[in-house]
């Protein structure tokens, strides 16, 4: 026969739920700071200073309809408040006491760090926000012009507060687009060098009030080790997301020589690049293979595209400058800063595992030496829907 009731287990069980209710640790809003950007700067000596970029929830106005966070009476969103210490966690506890609510880094989306603090190395400081357990690891990593702190106290004309400006640059990926999490694995990777997009200030246009500046990405900060050692201008930063595989967004004008008007645009639409590694004869090299097929979006030539002999030229031009802006990045990075931020050492890491552990810890002498082979081809798919150039007169239209 089969018995009813509670087994023993069941008892203990429904005796534990009783002591589940209620979080122990929760935190109300009302008591947080939230950050939503952080700027460290190095100070004269030891000294670091930490800037926070604090959210305002009053500012919002009570949630009164406006459509999704303006906000009230023309009030800022935010306000920034620095504190001084030895080291990051020294500066956050100083500041924090001077703040009535708990310093909250959860939705923090932006990290600068000021050129000082970059070029005097950065991994102890970055042990910081790697351990804490708030700090996203998706939060976008940046390097500023000068003070990292000036990045934060403008006030953006179009964005609610600068950083969603920096954020929106980097989901356009304008440039290289760097998280927390990929910059420290990039400081531990096999190459011991990284990059992030370095930030300067547009000053405000004529009419814009002092405090309307934007911050705009202006190259690549490059790190060898954990040391900021050198840029690269955009040019050479459109070279290297090439090598890196990460070009997105880019067009490419480039001058036909020959012609009574010289300039063609081509937009990338799609690419096919591979980077294959290769030791032969003590020789390291590297065979770079890149395919890109784009749309001509402007001819300001007056060449018909619609011969394919005449698209042959463009194409072979577009070439040419893609090469071009590989191979200055290249010589920068191998010649001038010694920095492997295209991941040349992962990939010899991974094709010769045992050559490249014998010469890992020689990496530095190895790289400026790596030979790299070229292979880049170029196909203008659509060239528009006019076969004749826009605004050129009949008779000026080379068609063959």
């Amino acid at each position: 026969m089969r018995k009813h009731g509670l087994s023993l287990s069941g008892i203990a069980l429904m005796v534990s739920i009783l002591f589940l209710g209620g979080c122990w640790d929760r935190s109300e809003i009302n008591d947080m700071a939230i950050v939503t950007a952080a700027a460290i700067d190095k100070l004269d000596g030891q000294s670091i200073e930490l800037t926070l970029q604090l959210f305002i929830p009053k500012a919002l106005g009570g949630g009164s309809g406006s459509g999704g966070g303006a906000p009230s009476g023309g009030q800022q969103l935010t306000f920034v408040r620095s504190g001084k210490g030895l080291n990051i966690a020294d500066a956050a506890s100083k500041l924090q006491a001077r703040l009535p609510r708990r310093i909250f880094w959860g939705h923090c989306k932006v990290f600068i760090l000021g050129e000082a603090f970059a070029r005097e190395g950065v991994k102890e400081e970055m042990d910081y926000l790697f351990r804490h357990p708030q700090p996203r690891e998706r939060a976008f990593m940046f390097v500023s012009q000068g003070q990292a702190a000036e990045m934060l106290r403008p006030v953006p004309p179009l964005e609610r507060y600068t950083a969603e400006v920096a954020r929106e640059l980097s989901e356009q990926k304008i440039g290289i687009r760097v998280t927390l999490k990929e910059f420290l694995e990039m400081l531990d990777g096999e190459g011991q060098a990284a990059a992030l997009p370095y930030l300067r200030l547009q000053p405000p246009q004529k009419g814009e009030k002092k405090n309307q500046s934007v911050p705009f990405i202006a190259g690549t900060a490059v790190f060898k080790r954990d040391k900021m050692n050198g840029l690269l201008t955009m040019r050479t930063t459109r070279g290297a997301l090439w090598l890196r595989k990460e070009i997105q967004k880019a067009s490419i004008t480039v001058r036909l020589q020959g012609t009574k008007r010289e300039f063609i645009t081509m937009t990338p639409i799609r690419q096919r690049i591979e980077i294959k590694p290769r030791i032969h004869d003590g020789q390291w090299i590297i065979h770079v293979h890149i395919h890109t097929v784009g749309d001509l979006v402007q001819n300001g030539t007056n060449l018909d595209p619609m011969n394919p002999d005449l698209l042959h030229l463009m194409e072979q031009a577009v070439q040419r400058s893609i090469a071009d802006r590989v191979e200055e990045a290249l010589d920068r990075l191998q010649r001038n800063l010694n920095a492997d931020i295209i991941g040349f050492g992962e990939s010899f890491h991974r094709a010769y595992p045992k050559p490249w552990r014998q010469a890992r810890e020689r990496w530095d002498e190895l790289f400026p030496k790596v030979q790299v082979r070229m292979d880049i081809r170029v196909n203008i798919r659509r060239p528009g829907l006019g076969s004749v150039p826009a605004a050129v007169p009949s008779d000026e239209v080379k068609e063959k």
